[in-house]
């Protein structure tokens, strides 16, 4: 019970670290052009670094199932709540650029940022453990910080849970605006945690390509492509998808436009 509490109490630390950093630069940089790419780094960072303790806590602290569904779905909530539109998602970047909302040379800035964040994490997560804060820190620490193969099952099945971990939540994205706005965080955390709990035991249901670079990568097991196959190509074949099926071939096999859907009205101004 003690290794939870700090490690939760590490997870309140870095939220709290990356509200105030985006306070500051929406009061400092609040019409400033970069401000957008440094608040989708910050949210990115903290995304990645949660992860990394939660991730640490529900493979080797030995809490129940439903304790690491219910952190899941609590923290999903308050980032969601706290990310200020950040995707901290390399596939939501790709969305923008499909949409014409940001140019290539934008959404490659925003990729950047995240990668770079993620990779930031990674390297914070690691520095936090040599604290030894908790048993469960030092254990960590006499392994060196390595953490095992993350994929139970075959290279093609947790490729096909991430790319179906992606439509599903590309899925509830597209159709978010039906809901009223009071449900819409829930309804995310709901989502990402029932996937969780679905694809979790086969591929750790990842389905961000930057999250998973900054904690599947580093660990054994797979090589580097496999990886990349894994956590990369199926997120990205998964939103296409879901995209291509929900704004395409439906309204196409129906006779519709999507222009006469109910759908987000698209942002004219592009981010260069």
């Amino acid at each position: 019970m003690t290794d939870l509490v700090v490690s939760l109490a590490l997870v309140v630390a870095i939220v709290l670290f990356c509200e105030a950093a985006r306070r500051a630069v929406v009061r400092f940089n609040p019409r400033d052009y970069y401000g957008i790419y440094l608040l989708e780094g910050v949210s990115t960072f903290q995304l990645c670094a949660c992860t990394h303790e939660l991730k640490l806590v529900g493979e080797a602290g030995r809490v129940e199932p439903y304790v690491g569904l219910t952190l899941t779905y609590v923290i999903t909530v308050i980032h969601v709540s706290t990310f200020r539109g950040a995707s901290c998602n390399p596939n939501g970047a790709l969305e923008k650029l499909y949409r014409g909302n940001v140019t290539a040379k934008g959404a490659a800035a925003f990729v950047a940022c995240q990668f770079l964040a993620a990779v930031f994490a990674q390297f914070s997560a690691a520095s936090a453990w040599t604290l030894g804060l908790s048993d469960l820190h030092v254990r960590h620490g006499k392994f060196g910080f390595k953490c095992f193969d993350p994929i139970s099952g075959t290279l093609m099945e947790a490729a096909a849970v991430e790319l179906a971990c992606a439509f599903a939540i590309q899925a509830v994205v597209l159709h978010l605006h039906k809901l009223d706005e009071k449900f819409r965080v829930h309804a995310i955390a709901a989502a990402i945690t029932s996937l969780v709990y679905a694809g979790g035991s086969i591929s750790g249901a990842v389905f961000n390509p930057a999250l998973a670079f900054s904690i599947q990568f580093p660990c054994s097991g797979h090589t580097y492509q496999e990886y990349c196959f894994v956590y990369w190509l199926g997120p990205v074949l998964g939103v296409a998808s879901c995209i291509l099926l929900f704004e395409k071939i439906i309204p196409f096999l129906s006779g519709k436009s999507i222009v006469g859907l109910d759908v987000p009205v698209v942002q004219k101004k592009k981010i260069q």
